[in-house]
């Protein structure tokens, strides 16, 4: 029940009531000091009038022992016409301990008397001052004992507590109730619809209906719902584009079979003495290449069976090399290869997947330059920073078109090159991604194009990713 937001709440209530209470307390604990005192010098200045009305200002002691008794004082002096006069008297146990002024007695001076009084001995001597009612003087000045008067004070304290606390225990119960029936039932409703839809998201009925009558957790549902109508066409639309994937992905492969057939035959017919056969057969040998490179591209993005990166300390220019020495086979003398990498430079990464997103950049940079006819120059280089390193590949093709640029990174839609499937680069960024670094487009224009691949240097911390 602690743990539960109305336990917690009712918990918080009886506090905080009875904080207000204690708030409450003080002042009125004053309060009652004062009238206490007061209706002292009320009964005290009565018994002096009685004895001044009597014959020669003369009573019995007897009597006025039992009018000091009456008045619960030792004794009383009364200040009339610029006179004090001790009208009665009787001895006092001690020294006077404690004085008390009523006479434009301020709120903070009879708070802190109050205080005091609670919190020093029972026995003593108090010795109040204050001003006659109806005239009957200037001053009256009494002295009597302190336990009656903090006995009083502590009984009435200790109801004012019972009463503070059995105040503070109804309305934190009442809270409660309230707390549970306006807020906590909505929030658990709230709650067990998330529970019920994620056991079936695609189902459309499990999404919430908003009937709160709260703001806030009317708005709650509101956003909830949408969130949820959202996720469910999400799903949806990714089950269905699974299936599409699926099927395509058979058709794709028993499609690539037979256009494997068809381009050995294709083949043979270049061989074919008929002249018409001959100008025909490269365009259909191109053809069918182009639509066998198609279906190998859609197979090899639709496995998502890529193995993570196994990181190693690579050497750098030796990789590259590699890279390099490969293109310069399949390319004329049209291309020229630049390697500007540091001797020595070495990187942690998965060599392999490295070789294949420079072959993937500097084989995309090759067949841009060919497709000009003109010269150019491709070139690899690199850095090293604290934190990662960066390998740029440049060339000095004719540049990216915008529609290639808008849609560089999205499967089937970046394809620069005529027949090309576009997912060389969304494959490479991936691989790259994998190594918890970055692929991206640094320049592209009529004087060429420059591509960086970032790999950090360390590994990732957690607790800063969190952040």
């Amino acid at each position: 029940m602690i743990n539960s937001l109305s336990g917690r709440f009712l918990i918080l209530s009886i506090i905080f009531v009875m904080i207000a209470e204690v708030l409450i307390f003080v002042p009125s604990i004053a309060r009652y000091r004062q009238n206490y005192l007061i209706a002292r010098l009320e009964k005290a200045q009565i018994a002096s009038l009685s004895v001044l009305a009597s014959q020669d200002s003369v009573i019995s002691s007897e009597l006025a022992q039992e009018l000091l008794d009456n008045a619960g004082i030792y004794n009383v002096a009364l200040r009339r016409n610029a006179v004090s006069q001790l009208v009665l008297s009787s001895p006092v146990p001690g020294a006077v301990t404690t004085m008390v002024d009523l006479r434009d007695a301020s709120a903070f001076y009879l708070i802190r008397g109050a205080m005091e009084q609670l919190l020093m001995p029972a026995e003593g001597v108090i010795r109040v001052i204050g001003a006659p009612t109806n005239s009957a003087g200037t001053m009256i000045d009494v002295t009597m004992p302190q336990a009656p008067l903090r006995a009083s004070m502590v009984d009435y304290g200790v109801r004012i507590l019972w009463l503070s606390l059995v105040i503070s225990v109804i309305s934190a119960v009442l809270l409660f109730f309230a707390v549970g029936r306006f807020m906590v039932r909505p929030v658990k409703r709230v709650v067990r619809h998330m529970e019920v839809y994620a056991e079936a998201p695609e189902d459309a009925r499990r999404i919430i209906t908003p009937t709160a009558s709260i703001t806030e957790l009317r708005s709650a549902e509101d956003a909830l719902a949408a969130m949820q109508m959202q996720l469910t066409g999400s799903l949806r639309q990714k089950d269905r584009l699974a299936q599409l994937g699926g099927a395509v992905a058979k058709i794709s492969h028993d499609l690539r079979n037979i256009l494997t057939t068809a381009t050995l035959l294709a083949d043979r017919m270049e061989r074919s003495e008929d002249p018409a056969v001959q100008r025909s057969a490269p365009k259909l040998v191109n053809s069918l290449s182009r639509a066998v490179n198609l279906c190998e591209g859609t197979l090899a993005f639709g496995r998502v069976e890529e193995p993570p990166p196994s990181l190693s300390m690579v050497n750098l220019p030796t990789l590259v090399d590699d890279v390099l020495e490969g293109e310069r086979l399949a390319a004329g003398d049209t291309v020229e290869f630049v390697d500007e990498i540091h001797p020595g430079l070495v990187v942690r990464a998965d060599q392999d997947q490295l070789f294949r997103v420079l072959g993937n950049l500097v084989r995309n940079a090759r067949q841009a330059i060919e497709a000009t006819g003109k010269d150019g120059t491709i070139k690899v280089k690199a850095k090293e920073t604290e934190d990662a390193w960066h390998i740029m590949v440049c060339d000095t093709g004719p540049g990216l078109p915008p529609k290639a640029q808008e849609h560089l990174f999205q499967p089937f839609e970046g394809g620069v090159r005529k027949g090309g499937t576009g997912l060389g680069l969304v494959i490479a960024s991936e691989l790259v991604r994998g190594h918890g670094g970055s692929l991206k487009l640094l320049k592209t224009n009529e004087t060429g194009t420059e591509f960086e691949l970032t790999l950090p240097k360390h590994p990732l911390e957690i607790g800063k990713a969190a952040e």
